[in-house]
């Protein structure tokens, strides 16, 4: 066989009847075939044009990191696959560079049991590891460091300004420590409990206007936590509302979101946000906020650029269905998490009902109180449903509150 990369191989695309080649068909093929194929309105061609891509060597690398930004997210997810494990220097950038609110990785470690306990193996594209003062900072731009109390000495390590993902386990305001100008390259932050066994009603959700003031690149930003003090319904108290132009994620997990603190995270300017979500979750932990609280979201027009929607871990998942299948929002995003809340048939019969839902890439539902019956109806949707780990239709509950 030969080895030139511009002979036509299997899959390659064929132009014409079936008259004999030499005289009526043109052949797309080698490398030309797969750009050809990359084009295609049929979403499985493209597929397999990615997967063929990898046999041309350099030109089908370059294909295959640039079909990362293909309008599919089988696509999307089908090239990634193909280059989570490569080593080259312009695919570890591409990664890098990628949405992960694009992707299925960010919804599927949450369904892992235990998921608030248990550590991260990547954060933001990069392979986590904890700092460690003896060893230092290996390779500053491409890990996820955890820190807490080794904080300073981290703080003092030459390659500091290097870093730009952050896993900060600590329990006091990290941006009160900060030297001027420190830090200054970070693009994700972890903050919050992370790898110990907790209540999350015994720890803090931290000030989200003083940590984006302290990160002015920041684009991705994950805060976990409840309220210590018990105080549930008040807001931040040194909250700042301020625009921040870089943001593309906000992810706030915790037990109890209090109405208070929801409508000062929709007073921040995000013009970037492409990913937000909100674990709404228990009344008796702090959750008192209503459906009236999130109708700002709704319109479409408070964050313009967003595309992934988590209204997660609620107490009162129907009303956020049968509101949003009638908001502007449902026209616009891509994935629509309603997860890990008390989702029940007739919040879901309203999803079945909305012909923008089949526009959707996903439609989360996991760990609802749906029954089987409704399960095998959701899945007949256009749309990828995950509706697995059922609680059952009775007894209705969000999953993390305590």
């Amino acid at each position: 066989m030969t080895n030139n990369q511009n002979e036509p191989r299997q899959f390659d695309a064929v132009l014409g009847g079936k008259a004999p080649l030499p005289l009526q068909d043109a052949v797309l093929g080698g490398i030309e075939g797969v750009r050809n194929r990359l084009v295609n309105p049929d979403v499985e061609i493209r597929v397999a044009a990615v997967q063929d891509a990898l046999n041309y060597q350099a030109e089908g690398l370059n294909l295959v990191i640039n079909s990362l930004q293909d309008s599919s997210r089988k696509v999307r997810q089908t090239a990634y696959n193909l280059l989570c494990y490569r080593i080259e220097p312009q695919v570890k950038k591409a990664l890098q560079q990628y949405k992960c609110w694009d992707l299925f990785e960010r919804i599927d470690e949450t369904l892992i049991e235990g998921y608030i306990y248990n550590t991260f193996t990547e954060f933001y594209y990069r392979e986590v590891e904890s700092y460690d003062p003896n060893i230092g900072l290996q390779n500053p731009a491409e890990k996820a460091y955890v820190i807490d109390d080794d904080v300073n000495n981290f703080l003092r390590e030459p390659k500091v300004n290097k870093v730009e993902a952050l896993i900060f386990r600590g329990y006091y305001d990290l941006w009160r420590i900060l030297p001027p100008n420190i830090l200054k390259n970070i693009k994700a932050l972890f903050y919050g409990p992370y790898d110990i066994d907790y209540h999350l009603s015994w720890t803090a959700i931290q000030d989200i206007s003083l940590i984006l003031k302290a990160f002015p690149n920041l684009e991705m930003l994950l805060v976990r936590g409840g309220d210590e003090r018990h105080t549930y319904s008040e807001p931040w108290e040194k909250f700042i509302s301020l625009r921040h132009e870089h943001l593309k994620t906000l992810i706030v997990e915790t037990g109890g979101l209090g109405r208070d603190k929801i409508a000062q995270i929709l007073s921040l300017e995000l013009p970037a946000l492409e990913h937000l979500e909100l674990w709404l979750a228990s009344e008796e932990y702090g959750g008192n906020s209503s459906i009236d609280d999130l109708m700002p979201i709704f319109s479409g027009e408070l964050f313009p650029k967003l595309t992934y929607l988590g209204l997660r871990n609620s107490e009162y998942s129907d009303n956020i269905a049968t509101t949003i299948v009638n908001s502007p929002i449902i026209n616009t995003i891509k994935v629509l998490d309603l997860s890990l809340g008390n989702l029940g048939d007739d919040g879901a019969e309203a999803l079945l009902n909305c012909p923008a839902v089949n526009q959707l890439d996903i439609l989360n539902l996991y760990d609802s109180c749906l029954t089987e019956e409704m399960v095998e109806r959701l899945k007949l949707l256009d749309v990828e449903v995950i509706a697995d780990t059922l609680k059952g239709s009775e007894d209705r509950y969000c999953s993390v509150s305590e």
